[in-house]
């Protein structure tokens, strides 16, 4: 079932809840999709009040009428039952399933019949919901999305067609005879022909109504035999527009009488719907046809048009046509709805085009992913000029193709669900499904999960396991994958499970991927017997007696963290509270260093145990060699002899991205300017903090990289000749290595009196230059290439900074975290 992914409810990692708000007890009637089948017109919709529960076969009885508009009896519709975990979670609630709140309905439209003819009419479609002693009746409503918004009309005859419609929000079904047709559209010269079929007098005219003003240009009609006209609309009248966007214009045909009728699009028997150029402008003249099938003639940029669909492996194949200015070749972009993520896509075949768009998203090193769930929109532009894109729509003959679903993904990653889909009626955007089914992912199914399968889960015995999680399942990295390293290299007898979040990773061999907020996450996290984490367990979690909880963290410490922070930003969002929540379920904290102790007890409030270790993700910095280096590069496609750049810079959180996913990267890099200064003989790779989610516009030019999808920060600290960073703690680990850093500090100010502050004199004692502006940035970075290493007085900092914070960097920091969380295991009696 075609459902939007931007309807679901999915607890977030940090509460484990949701806040959807209490549903009203009002019905809710709505249609999910449409479609015509050999039966006739099919509704899929919910038909379910917000105050009782549907979760349970024939807990509602939902029957389909057609009232008619005007007078005649009701018709009733074949309607069953449909198990439909979607309604649940479209619902957004916790008390109630709905999962039998969905029905289908199959209109025959030989019911519409009239004494066996064609007779023109509009019904209204009700449902009549009976729930206990309760009965209601309500039109079907409008979805968002899908042919739940526009239902497509079809033809029942060689002059009648049904045409199903929207009005007022409220699902009607019209028959219509249709008395004037277009059947064909040519361009002819410096005008548009058109051809067509109608029974009119001579004398009458093809009448365009400018939606924008009174303009009301009129066009002769010229016979063509057996009621078939000919008119020839001049292009002129299109050019002269004010509006630079889109100008419309409906059409009728007009008697001598100055009586009226709208001609219908009939493509039946050739495609018709187009883009002509319009002349001396930067424009067309697109022939669209409306969802009710009546022609409007817009003067606007052109557009993407796609005229056919397939679906191939991995993805779609779209054929199409796209009559830019001539500015090169064309490329396709896949934009997600909320900003955060974005590919490209060139085109073949010029303006007439044809592309393969993957369901996949491919990282910097190669490895392919499934799109991550949400909505992505395309858009067509030429190659490399991000401010004449244009949208991308569908030719009539493509809407029959949708929705038109692939399953992607493999056995180390999961798969999903990613489908074509059509927004507003004939725009095109791409659905990337969750990896939770509707019947695992609604708020009502996580709440269940959350407080019965869990707490039932952790009456089980504990099995010898491991449970790692990074960044709420981003991937194999970090810490945790260091500790899983080592335990493998022992050859210690344990299940490895990994948390992966939206099949957004791959795991090694050996290595089972677990599902975020699915069934088995949460049994895992209630039977294993260790369990390994970089950042915030869930705040549901209660570690059992026998279990072994070891919290690595991901950062030392420059600036302040949880309690320490004196701002509200953190206390206000909720933060603190579930911290306090959670940190006593801990049972063992790892500090990479003397100084970093003290700061997490206190900042964690925190009275178990710390062990004083390193950070195990440091070792391969402690340990590669030029080899492994190498091998990164090779990933990578680095080319060789170039000094590699890396931009890490952390996280603001007083710039959450709109939308509410995830932060800006607010990148204040002039790229263009670093690229005249440094291309020569650099590479930019750019890679922001866990927390940020926007696509690196202009990554991808040879010179400039984003790797925000990278796995593992440490291999790319591996290759880097030179840190550039701001107030991250990813300046004590780049530290191991002993190679350059610069601070690019251009809100210094405000990250230190009022964001955050510091845990030491960061403009003192930081071990590099501290550059306040892009071009200061460039031009460091363009002496230090030319000098071989940053002046003199940054090398005592640098050699305190070491001391105090990178003495545990040994190489050995895995082994000790390992030994100490296997005795600890050893330590704690089995408890089923």
């Amino acid at each position: 079932m075609p459902l939007s992914t931007s309807t679901s409810v999915v607890p977030s990692p940090r509460s484990g809840g949701t806040t959807a708000p209490p549903e009203p007890a009002e019905p809710v009637i709505r249609a999910m999709s449409t479609t015509w089948t050999a039966r006739g017109f099919e509704i899929t919709g919910v038909a379910r009040h917000g105050d009782r529960d549907t979760g349970r076969l024939a807990a509602a009885l939902t029957r389909v009428w057609l009232r008619p508009t005007g007078n005649g009896p009701a018709v009733r519709v074949r309607t069953r039952a449909l198990f439909l975990p979607e309604a649940t979670d479209d619902s957004e609630q916790t008390r109630f399933s709905h999962d039998w709140a969905g029905f289908t309905a199959s209109v025959d439209p030989e019911r519409l019949r009239r004494g066996g003819r064609w007779r023109d009419g509009e019904w209204q479609v009700e449902v009549v919901l009976q729930d206990g002693l309760r009965t209601v009746h309500g039109p079907i409503a409008q979805h968002w999305c899908g042919s739940g918004e526009y239902p497509l009309s079809r033809w029942v005859g060689d002059a009648a067609r049904i045409v199903p419609h929207f009005h007022d929000g409220a699902l009607r079904i019209r028959v219509e005879n249709v008395r004037a047709r277009i059947t064909g559209a040519e361009r002819d010269g410096d005008a548009l022909l058109l051809s067509g079929a109608a029974d009119l007098p001579e004398g009458s005219v093809l009448r365009l109504r400018h939606r924008e003003s009174s303009a009301e240009p009129a066009f002769p009609l010229r016979p063509a035999g057996a009621g078939r006209f000919t008119v020839r609309v001049g292009l002129e009248h299109f050019t002269g527009v004010a509006d630079p966007e889109r100008e419309h214009w409906d059409a009728e045909l007009v008697r001598p009488d100055g009586s009226a009728v709208r001609p219908v699009l009939d493509h039946r028997q050739a495609p018709i719907a187009g883009q002509f150029r319009l002349p001396g402008a930067d424009r067309v003249l697109y022939l669209k046809e409306l969802s009710d099938g009546y022609p409007q003639f817009c003067a606007q940029q052109a557009a993407g048009l796609v005229g056919r669909i397939t679906a191939t492996a991995d993805g779609f194949e779209l054929t199409g046509h796209a009559p830019l200015p001539d500015r090169g070749p064309l490329e396709l972009v896949l934009r997600h709805d909320q900003g955060t993520g974005e590919s490209v896509h060139r085109l073949d075949g010029g303006e007439h085009f044809t592309v393969h768009l993957p369901a996949m998203r491919t990282d910097p090193d190669g490895r392919r992913f499934p799109l991550r769930k949400g909505v992505w929109g395309l858009r067509i532009r030429p190659a490399g000029q991000p401010d004449a894109e244009r949208p991308v729509l569908l030719a009539p003959d493509a809407l029959t193709a949708l929705p038109l679903p692939v399953e992607v993904g493999s056995d180390t990653t999961g798969t999903k669900r990613v489908l074509l889909q059509r927004r507003w009626h004939d725009t095109l955007i791409v659905d990337s499904t969750p990896v939770l089914s509707a019947a695992e992912r609604s708020a009502y199914a996580q709440e269940r999960l959350r407080e019965v399968h869990y707490p039932q889960a952790r009456q089980q015995p504990l099995r010898e396991a491991v449970l790692y999680d990074v960044f709420s399942g981003r991937g194999y990295a970090d810490s945790p994958r260091a500790v899983h390293a080592e335990l493998v290299r022992r050859g210690e007898p344990l299940e490895h499970l990994w948390a992966v979040d939206d099949a957004q990773a791959e795991v090694p061999a050996g290595v089972r991927p677990v599902r975020v907020f699915s069934p088995e996450w949460y049994e895992a996290l209630a039977t294993s017997r260790y369990l390994v984490g970089n950042t915030h367990l869930p705040e549901f979690l209660e570690r059992r007696p026998g279990q072994v909880v070891v919290q690595t963290w991901h950062g030392s410490l420059i600036k302040r963290i949880a309690h320490d922070v004196e701002n509200s930003w953190l206390g206000d969002a909720g933060y603190l509270a579930a911290l306090d929540r959670e940190v006593p379920n801990w049972s063992l904290l790892v500090s990479p260093s003397g100084y970093a102790t003290p700061i997490l007890r206190r900042a964690f409030r925190y009275e178990g145990e710390i062990l004083e270790s390193g950070y195990p993700r440091n070792d391969v910095l402690a340990r590669a060699g030029a080899a492994e280096a190498a091998g990164v590069r090779r990933r990578l496609g680095l080319p060789e002899g170039k000094r590699v750049v890396l931009y890490a810079p952390t996280w603001r959180e007083d710039q959450q991205a709109e939308g509410g996913e995830g932060f800006r990267l607010d990148l204040r890099i002039d790229v263009a300017a670093a690229k005249e200064a440094l291309g020569e003989d650099h590479v930019l790779l750019v890679r922001p903090h866990a927390h940020v989610r926007e696509p690196l516009l202009g990554a991808g030019d040879g010179f400039l990289y984003d790797l925000a999808s990278y796995p593992d920060v440490q291999d790319l600290l591996l290759v880097a000749d030179v840190l550039v960073t701001d107030y991250s703690s990813i300046a004590f680990d780049f530290a191991v290595t002993g190679r350059p850093m610069l601070f690019f500090t251009y809100d210094l100010e405000h990250y230190r009196d009022t964001l955050r502050g510091f845990y030491f004199d960061f403009e003192q004692d930081a071990p590099g230059p501290l550059v306040p502006g892009s071009a200061e940035l460039v031009a460091g970075l363009r002496r230090l290439a030319d000098e071989g290493a940053l002046p003199e007085r940054y090398e005592e900092k640098y050699r305190r900074f070491r001391e105090l914070h990178c003495r545990l960097d040994d190489g050995g920091a895995a082994g000790r975290v390992v030994t100490r969380m296997l005795e600890l295991g050893a330590e704690q009696a089995p408890v089923g």
